[in-house]
């Protein structure tokens, strides 16, 4: 007579047969390596043009600082591959196993549910093995998980099951002692799968799935269980109420399971990951299983047959990463380590640049404006000397050419007190004042006798007129040359806001080419 296969039964036979054959992923590695070598090259390429700015000026120190760190993530890139030594040992180690993470807080019964688990390998005939990470390393024991209605789990500790399935059950990331910290997380980054358990008396705290982010961003299955699924029911024994604990019905389990299933979509398309990941919550009684001596019909109703089914579908998509894994930790590395680093170190630099050279645009024109009085009041304070020592022989050449002269020396000065933050470049003997051809010297005349008699006396030179012709001149001169000055230094800056804009796009194209790569790792066939 054929016996009927439970889904547990089922369950382990499929487990047993996995086939642990890598995915040939060479050419993608080396597509990785590539992009990390133009990566590094772009890096150590660049270097800002601060052409007309001085070296002192806020802009100029701003580009200089982002080259510096574009060097500095340059140099890091040189050896990538250090950090991922770590995590692939241990990947190599459970190279012949499935690796899920047991995840959840406190209270949601994560020793306990991995014992039962271990001790249905047990039953049907299968070896089962604990080890704990203490001090750095893994250490194997002979003693279950401790269980209790306090946090017990105080550092990462697995069981390995028969001889192709590992649970790791987590300690709370925060509580992890500082010498296993390291360890922790590389055992976290080594998982293929995700088995979040959340109790049934508040299920779906999805703020849980924060801690999770890296792993689910590394599109790893994710599968919610609801735990402690059973509840306290008055009965009466003998003519007295009691009360006794009962699996929760199915229909009570259904609606939790829906509202932990939305709950969970929506926290993850917040997040950003994609909701193929996840899977259907299922509910749990551990202690319900127990109580029934793991009978057939009490495993059913304590809802383990449904998560052997469910531990069936999720243990696929995590064989499937676990055989592309090689050139996941590399994409991971690459991503995390190396462009989400720099962008987050270069980005707010490359806002903040253009956020002062807009600054510094603004202020231009009020710099142009002080320039121009400045240079003006300086020429007209001099004007009437200039004119009194030409006014004998009335060189109006030479009158212009000394006034030319004195706008030529007061021009630097003024320069370096309003612009002092830049470069300008302006060439002595090339002012040219644009005077009144009809402006020149004056007689000063008196007339003598009377009406008849009248005689016109010359007793002086005047230039009044001059002066007035010369005053505009200037104006309009040192605006000129204030114009060019503005000119020049807002070529300067956007010279410089080009550079930055072009270095931000030059950065997002690496993403987008990551991208592409990512989607050949994910989608290729074997």
């Amino acid at each position: 007579m054929k016996m009927d296969v439970s889904d547990e039964q089922r369950f382990i036979a499929e487990i047993d047969a996995f086939e642990f054959g890598e995915r040939n992923v060479g050419d993608v590695l080396e597509a990785l390596e590539v992009w990390l070598d133009n990566l590094r090259g772009s890096l150590q390429s660049h270097r800002f043009c601060t052409d007309g700015l001085h070296g002192h000026s806020t802009l100029a120190r701003e580009a200089v600082g982002i080259d510096a760190v574009l060097h500095t993530h340059a140099r890091a890139c040189a050896q990538p591959w250090a950090s991922l030594e770590a995590v692939q040992f241990l990947s190599d180690l459970f190279d012949q196993r499935v690796m899920l993470l047991v995840f959840g807080k406190f209270n949601a019964g994560k020793s306990a549910f991995c014992n039962f688990i271990a001790g249905r390998f047990v039953a049907q005939g299968k070896t089962v093995r604990y080890f704990h990470v203490e001090a750095g390393r893994v250490v194997e024991t002979s003693a279950a998980f401790e269980e209790g209605a306090t946090e017990t789990t105080a550092r990462l500790q697995g069981v390995c099951l028969g001889d192709k399935l590992v649970l790791i059950d987590t300690p709370g990331l925060h509580s992890v002692v500082p010498e296993n910290a390291a360890l922790t997380q590389r055992f976290i980054e080594s998982a293929d799968g995700v088995i979040w358990l959340t109790s049934s008396t508040s299920p779906g705290q999805v703020q849980e799935l924060d801690d999770l982010s890296r792993e689910l961003h590394r599109n790893k299955p994710l599968l919610p269980v609801v735990t402690r699924s059973d509840e306290y029911e008055e009965d009466e024994v003998d003519g007295e109420f009691v009360r006794r604990l009962c699996n929760k019905s199915e229909a009570r389990r259904a609606l939790q399971e829906a509202d932990v299933q939305t709950r969970a979509q929506q926290k993850l398309a917040a997040m950003g990951v994609t909701g193929a990941l996840l899977k259907p919550p299922v509910s749990v009684s551990v202690h319900m299983a127990r109580v029934k001596g793991a009978t057939p019909p009490g495993m059913r109703e304590a809802g383990f047959e449904r998560l052997f089914t469910a531990l069936l579908e999720i243990s696929g998509p995590a064989l499937d990463y676990k055989r592309r894994k090689r050139a996941e930790i590399a994409l991971h590395h690459l991503e995390e380590n190396v462009l989400d680093t720099l962008h987050a170190s270069v980005f707010p630099l490359l806002a903040k640049t253009r956020a002062s050279a807009q600054h510094t645009v603004n202020k231009i024109e009020a710099q142009q404006t002080l320039l121009i009085d400045a240079i003006c009041q300086r020429v007209l304070a001099v004007l009437p000397e200039i004119l009194d020592s030409h006014a004998s022989e009335r060189d109006v050449t030479g009158v212009t050419r000394a006034v030319t002269g004195a706008i030529d020396e007061a021009f630097p000065c003024c320069v370096r007190e309003f612009f002092s933050d830049y470069d300008v470049s302006h060439e002595k003997g090339l002012t040219v004042l644009d005077l009144d051809v009809s402006a020149g010297f004056e007689d000063i005349a008196i007339e003598m006798g009377d009406s008849e008699t009248c005689a016109r006396e010359v007793v002086g030179v005047g230039y009044r007129r001059l002066h007035g012709a010369l005053k505009q001149a200037v104006h309009a001169a040192v605006r000129k040359l204030s114009r060019e000055v503005a000119s020049q230094a807002r070529a300067s800056i956007n010279q410089l806001i080009v550079q930055a804009d072009q270095l931000h796009d030059t950065l997002i194209q690496p993403k987008a080419q990551l991208t592409e790569l990512k989607i050949q790792i994910r989608t290729r066939v074997m």
